[in-house]
């Protein structure tokens, strides 16, 4: 071997001593930091995932930020208490022990709410008059969960998800003349989280066949109309598409 070899054998030998003793550092301090890491995780109860898939899959913590958030209800009087509605007045003591009143709450039933498309691709949508704002609306086909559907009037039993559905695909028909054999619940979201303890149940119905026509209640008068998706988000823009739960609902049947 040359004197030139030996001197570029021997400057590879010192680089790959040296690549090597830079990973044996890398992995002592990612080691370090591991360790650290689980310990710092073992007082609130946490735990550590070594990699981003591993994290990924664990169950997010309770923040412990609202302790001491929560209000006291100190009495509840039943103003109206029928079965469409239980109307309360109560007092209420905030966490830094102040009491105020008087608050006003309502139980209603669960609803439903179906973004339900037709096989052309278009959206069954009602007309009806919302006394709330004094309008016809244009919305989806919703409606009570009624206790035929297996829920009571008092929301304090969670409404279970069969219920629901046998609810949503009751409205659609009875509604719009229309049924589907394509369910997809999207979500189960408070009705009014500040005032109400209600829910609401979001459904996707694709591909909507016409099996009859309409079986409205006595109460009800509505109007069919289908709508493209470009028309709803116009309406939507515009101020047009006046319920704000339905609109929640459009938006989540967009990501599916």
């Amino acid at each position: 071997m040359t004197k030139k070899s030996k001197e570029a054998n021997c400057q590879f030998e010192e680089s790959a001593i040296g690549r090597e003793s830079e990973q044996k550092w890398d992995d002592c301090q990612e080691g370090a930091y591991q360790k650290n890491a689980m310990e710092r995780c073992e007082d609130p109860g946490l735990r550590y995932a070594a990699d981003k898939e591993a994290a990924m899959e664990q169950e997010p913590q309770k923040d412990t930020n609202d302790e001491g958030l929560a209000w006291e209800e100190i009495r509840t009087e039943h103003i109206v208490q029928d079965e469409w509605i239980d109307f309360r007045r109560s007092a209420y003591r905030f966490p830094d022990g102040s009491v105020f009143e008087p608050y006003y709450s309502y139980s209603r039933k669960d609803y439903v709410v179906i973004v339900a498309s037709d096989t052309a691709g278009k959206y069954l949508c009602v007309r009806q008059y919302r006394q709330g704002i004094g309008k016809v609306t244009t919305e989806f086909p919703a409606g009570c969960i009624e206790e035929k559907d297996g829920k009571k009037h008092s929301t304090s039993k969670k409404t279970l998800a069969k219920d629901a559905l046998e609810a949503a695909k009751r409205e659609l028909k009875e509604e719009t003349g229309y049924e589907s054999d394509e369910w997809e619940e999207l979500l189960t979201i408070p009705s009014n989280a500040t005032l109400a303890d209600n829910y609401a149940h979001l459904f996707v119905a694709k591909n909507c066949r016409r099996a009859s026509g309409q079986e409205l209640d006595e109460t009800e008068f509505l109007n069919v109309k289908k709508l493209t998706p470009a028309q709803i988000e116009e309406w939507i823009a515009e101020g047009k598409f006046q319920q704000a739960v339905h609109i929640a609902a459009w938006l989540l049947a967009l990501r599916k």
